[in-house]
């Protein structure tokens, strides 16, 4: 006699699972697990009828089995005409906010021919050949106090341009022991790469600064760990839909990484399989947004030709994978990179005029390096102390102008009359 097992159905996906056999209780559905505002069939199928009532065409198109996307974060519903029960386009929604993107949903004028039986050509979606132009970003200079992965649900989709970032170490400082295990660390590094996705504009960029982090041994019977981050990251990248683009060595001067401890007893024995070389370099992996279209379309497509033409770059460029820079250091922060780094990062993979994100701002070096080059900036820093660090420094990037900056979760900045 075969035992019955319990079962449950996804709400996602109408797909029927196994309870948990130990707690009895269903496992969370891809949408409960990213955190959307739309969690199921129904409420995509509401917010797609309420968008159809608005074109006036609730009465001519009933729906398809909605899907949710979890690569792009979006639910999509099939459209089909109440007639013949034959698919004539879709809607789409940001699963995370739950407002209709229209850019990239069938448009009215293409939904009435299609139920006429007239042919017209389709001037939507997110990689049509046809789209000439995109929407520049109106997001203005953003400070932001407060957990990256969750203000990163209030910014609008696709009105980033750039992110550089460079995330907390894990248990490499005491500063930095905020997570119980490495999974833990690059969970969370997963939420916010996934929540970024959402924000970063169709075929922009991604830049990450990271290296293996040491964790040194407890006592002298154990052996100490190297964890390879940036392979890690990686992984994460591909599984949340970007493109691998560079590998970018930033190297630091000779005698940098000497403090580590690492290779010294090998310097001092000089036995084999002891040998360890110190660390005298950092990753900057690029990665871009998936997206069918070229890089070309990027340039060619926007929609301000003359910041294209005011973005390129000269002829002191760095030529190779290889970067020297000197490290930076500041009493009010143990882990800064330098205002170089980001410079050059910003330089070679956004226009003037753009918004650069930085979801782990520290004390503000992408904001300083982003205005200098006459990008906009977006600073997310959950460390109160830092945070206000960035906002007596934005007074210095941008004097009078800083009182402009859109604040979340801190209350506006107010600039002295002598910078009037």
């Amino acid at each position: 006699m075969r035992k019955k097992i319990d079962t449950f159905s996804s709400p996602a996906t109408n797909t029927m699972f196994p309870m948990d056999a130990g707690t009895g209780q269903k496992p969370y559905t891809v949408a409960e697990q990213r955190n959307y505002h739309v969690l199921d069939v129904r409420a995509a199928k509401a917010i797609a009828y309420v968008w159809l009532q608005a074109v006036q065409l609730e009465n001519a198109i009933d729906f398809g089995l909605p899907e949710v996307d979890d690569r792009y974060h979006v639910w999509r519903v099939p459209l089909l005409q109440k007639a013949t029960r034959e698919r004539i386009g879709e809607v789409v929604i940001d699963a995370h906010t739950s407002l209709v993107l229209t850019d990239k949903s069938s448009t009215p004028a293409s939904l009435e021919a299609r139920i006429l039986g007239r042919t017209e050509p389709e001037t939507t979606g997110p990689t049509s050949s046809r789209k000439n132009t995109y929407k520049l970003s109106n997001l203005r200079n953003t400070i932001a106090l407060g957990d990256s992965e969750k203000i990163l649900q209030e910014l609008p989709a696709e009105s980033v341009d750039l992110v550089f970032t460079s995330p907390p170490y894990y248990n490499a400082r005491p500063e930095y022991t905020d997570y119980i295990t490495y999974e833990e660390y690059l969970l969370k590094l997963r939420k916010v790469i996934q929540n970024v996705h959402r924000v970063l504009a169709e075929g922009r960029f991604f830049a990450i600064n990271i290296s293996p982090v040491l964790i040194r041994r407890a006592n002298r019977t154990e052996a100490s760990k190297r964890l390879a981050v940036p392979f890690d990251i990686h992984r994460i990248f591909i599984e949340e839909s970007y493109d691998f683009l560079d590998d970018i060595h930033w190297v630091k001067p000779e005698g940098a990484g000497w403090a580590t401890g690492r290779g010294r007893r090998f310097a001092a024995d000089r036995n084999p399989l002891q040998y360890k070389p110190v660390p005298v370099t950092e990753y900057i992996l690029v990665y871009r947004k998936h997206t069918d279209q070229l890089i070309d379309w990027n340039i060619r497509a926007h929609p301000q030709q003359e910041l294209v033409q005011a973005s390129r770059i000269g002829d002191d460029y760095e030529r190779t994978n290889i970067w020297h820079i000197q490290p930076a250091y500041d009493k009010r922060h143990p882990a800064i990179f330098p205002t170089d780094l980001a410079e050059k990062v910003i330089t070679y993979y956004s226009f003037k005029g753009d918004v650069v994100l930085d979801p782990f701002a520290g004390i503000g070096t992408v904001g300083e390096a982003a205005t200098k080059l006459g990008r906009r900036f977006v600073l997310i820093e959950q460390e109160a102390n830092y945070l206000s660090i960035i906002r007596d420094r934005a007074k210095d990037w941008l004097g009078p102008d800083a009182s402009s900056i859109f604040t979340i979760n801190c209350p506006p900045i107010q600039v002295d009359d002598r910078l009037m």
